[in-house]
């Protein structure tokens, strides 16, 4: 019965692994977005008025996911273990 519980919990890490990966990809690529929007229509975005500081804030938040994703993929994967 060890030997199930362990697979099960194998199987969790495993998924919740991925599940973070997925999840931080898709920030990423919406922060990522965000900057093309700010770099090629930048005059339709009316709320921000200092478009440098804006987009590095989006690059700010690019850089935490990017960073999350290289921590997952470097301690947490069963390539690194």
């Amino acid at each position: 019965m060890e030997s199930r519980q362990g697979g099960i919990m194998d199987d969790f890490r495993e998924i919740t692994i991925a599940v973070l990966i997925q999840y931080f990809t898709g920030q990423l690529h919406k922060h990522r977005i965000n900057v093309e929007n700010y770099l090629q229509k930048s005059v339709g975005v009316g709320e921000h008025s200092d478009i440098m500081e804006t987009i590095e804030k989006e690059l700010g938040h690019m850089a935490d996911y990017h960073d999350k994703i290289e921590v997952l993929n470097t301690y947490f994967t069963e390539d690194t273990e």
